[in-house]
């Protein structure tokens, strides 16, 4: 894609696990930007489709007018804490569930449920200054982004921070560092190779490897490299709306 290069918006890519969205949560609040979280997106949607086909696995097989039906009546929108609404009923620890990490790239592979939520990110990133998280802003969602950033960890690494944050929300169960990290193996396999937006670097990304750094670390790291034109685009909601029900 052809185009000028969008100085609005703060494109910070990666696996899940190498501090992220915590990263760009607080690049946001430093800045007064909008912060927007692509992956609760896809968790949201994950949930309903889960909810939808009550375990019946071959739900998906016919899964084209049954899809367009449940975009079309559902409404994401983020509360004033940034908690995931779905349809106005807060979901923020539903979509945290270790059970919907496990499905959450398979629907995210899914053509007609990454044109809804491109489509709307695009629509909320047109409006403000944005910082947005996920695993293709900088490659498919804003490609003319001017700030791109792509975060790596190692795996024992992403494996503690993630059992932790399940520890925290009281999702643990019988998790262990082993059961999450092939999860999280899992979940990088089918991301890379998904045929649409999968998980890649952008060519001109500064790549962060968060390993052995603190998240205020890490968000130096992005804040250095925006530099302070970026502090006087103050954005006038720094949490995102969302009005309308996802069209397909």
């Amino acid at each position: 894609m052809a185009s000028e290069e969008n100085q609005n918006i703060i494109a910070i890519d990666g696996p899940s696990g190498t501090g992220k969205s915590t990263t760009a949560k607080t690049v946001a609040k430093e800045l007064g930007w909008t912060y927007l979280d692509t992956g609760a997106m896809y968790r949201a949607i994950a949930w309903v489709i889960e909810n939808e086909k009550q375990g019946n696995n071959q739900w998906l097989v016919a899964r084209g007018k049954q899809l367009n039906e449940i975009l079309g009546k559902t409404q994401i929108s983020f509360d004033e804490n940034n908690r995931v609404l779905i349809n106005g009923v807060n979901r923020e620890n539903e979509i945290r569930d270790p059970k919907i990490s496990e499905v959450v790239s398979r629907y995210s592979s899914i053509p007609v449920i990454r044109a809804a939520l491109t489509a709307q990110q695009r629509e909320i990133g047109s409006k403000q200054p944005c910082v947005l998280d996920g695993r293709d802003i900088g490659t498919a969602v804003f490609p003319n982004a001017k700030y791109k950033f792509f975060l790596t960890t190692d795996y024992k690494t992403r494996a503690v921070r993630r059992l932790l944050e399940l520890q925290n929300l009281g999702k643990a169960g019988d998790e262990t560092l082993e059961s999450v990290e092939k999860n999280l193996r899992e979940r990088d396999e089918l991301d890379s190779k998904r045929e649409v937006a999968p998980l890649v670097r952008a060519k001109e990304a500064i790549e962060i490897d968060t390993s052995h750094l603190t998240i205020q670390q890490q968000v130096q790291r992005v804040l250095q490299s925006v530099g302070e034109a970026a502090r006087c685009k103050h954005s006038p909601n720094t949490t995102p709306r969302l009005q309308c029900p996802i069209q397909s």
